[in-house]
């Protein structure tokens, strides 16, 4: 963690320094700062679905809601991701239109268990 904040911190500097000169610089570093963090959050990502696989290894849970998990981490990291990128470069309405086409997946997503939690709730009602 102490790496990428440094490495956040640094570009952040860079980029400051570099708007002063010219603008479009500091946006490339900070694009490419995101970049970098990004990849590097997505091979710790090995560690988080193994993590959930012992989980369910221990809890019985279907390992179809485990997926729908990882896929729901997964569309809330990317699209706030794009978003902090996009409103970083001043376009606030495109980030808000990739959070918004976000948290519509995640729903979509988790309809299957919402389903399935009323069928469920309707059963021990009756």
């Amino acid at each position: 963690m102490i790496k990428i904040a440094a490495v956040g911190v640094a570009a952040v500097l860079m980029a400051m320094q570099l708007r002063e000169v010219k603008p479009q610089f500091g946006t490339y570093v900070v694009f490419g700062a995101g970049i970098l963090i990004f990849f590097y959050a997505f091979a710790k990502l090995e560690q988080l679905v193994e993590s959930i696989g012992t989980l369910g290894e221990y809890v019985s849970v279907e390992t179809e809601y485990l997926k729908l998990l990882l896929k729901m981490l997964g569309i809330s990291y990317v699209s706030e991701f794009a978003a902090s990128l996009c409103r970083d470069s001043g376009c606030g309405s495109v980030a808000g239109q990739i959070e918004l086409f976000g948290k519509l997946s995640i729903l979509l997503l988790s309809m299957p268990v919402v389903l399935s939690l009323l069928n469920t709730l309707g059963q021990l009602l009756t």
